[in-house]
């Protein structure tokens, strides 16, 4: 063979095992899996409980479809165990955390977070709450769901500053609201929105003022992930990236909050198909 031979198959023999190629070839699915209770960004598929489904979820698929690389998202339980599952490397990938510092020795945050969860004060339509910031809070009594993920600066903030009395869970908060045990919950824009027009009280609550936090709902690679190399790490950061100069976030949280709405009003005796 020709030394310009030699060096063609050489070039070739380097372009198969290029980083590109050899990603592509490792990772052609991803397990992922994340909160089964956090509407309308993911939640148990009633009709399959071993998934989950929402807008994180209809969101990984689009960008996982773009790169080739299909996902099987599933329900692994509550938080705490989704979160062990993907951890041990048994599961590949996290949804919908929030970044937690603890976590960087066994997780990689994909950057931009998916979503942006904006926490809203809520409270009665007629209600005489007035305030400018956080701060102004301080004099009232309010609520907010044991299930609620702020930002590590703003639970402090709250802790110290805020007389927040725990609900089990955003239902039980808003129940609160109504009956005039608190003056306040804080809660997501969608979720907060979607749980008020499912429990029928859209007339007699309302979400006031700018967000009070907005802490990111990040995809985390597990270190033991046979898929987590540079290649899928920036092609899904360039992805993320994209996603709200497209509008999709936008279209895809409003489909799903229509989704989990329309499922809490079917009744539990509903005959499934």
């Amino acid at each position: 063979m020709t030394l310009r031979g030699t060096g063609r198959v050489l070039a070739c023999v380097a372009l198969l095992v290029s980083p590109l190629a050899m990603a592509a070839g490792k990772c052609e699915r991803l397990v992922a899996t994340g909160s089964p209770d956090a509407p309308p960004y993911s939640w148990q598929d009633p009709k399959d409980p071993g998934h989950l489904i929402g807008a994180n979820v209809d969101l990984l698929r689009q960008v996982a479809g773009e790169l080739g690389v299909k996902v099987e998202v599933l329900s692994a339980g509550r938080r705490d165990q989704a979160l062990e599952e993907v951890r041990s490397g048994r599961m590949d990938l996290l949804l919908d955390t929030p970044l937690q510092v603890e976590q960087l020795t066994a997780l990689d945050y994909i950057h931009p977070p998916l979503q942006l969860n904006e926490y809203l004060v809520w409270t009665r339509h007629d209600a005489a709450v007035t305030f400018d910031g956080p701060a102004d809070l301080a004099r009232y009594q309010g609520s907010l769901s044991e299930r609620a993920r702020l930002t590590p600066a703003f639970t402090a903030f709250a802790k110290a500053q805020l007389k927040l009395v725990p609900a089990q869970n955003l239902t039980q908060a808003f129940q609160k609201l109504v009956l005039g045990q608190v003056d306040y919950v804080l809660a997501g824009r969608y979720s907060g929105m979607a749980m008020a027009q499912s429990l029928g009280m859209s007339n007699d609550l309302i979400a006031r003022g700018l967000p009070v936090d907005r802490p990111g709902l990040y995809l985390a690679l597990s270190h033991n992930s046979a898929c987590n190399d540079s290649w899928l790490r920036g092609q899904l950061a360039k992805k993320l990236t994209e996603l709200p100069i497209s509008g999709a976030s936008e279209a895809v949280l409003q489909r799903n909050v229509e989704r989990w709405k329309a499922q809490m009003q079917v009744p539990a005796d509903a005959p499934k198909h």
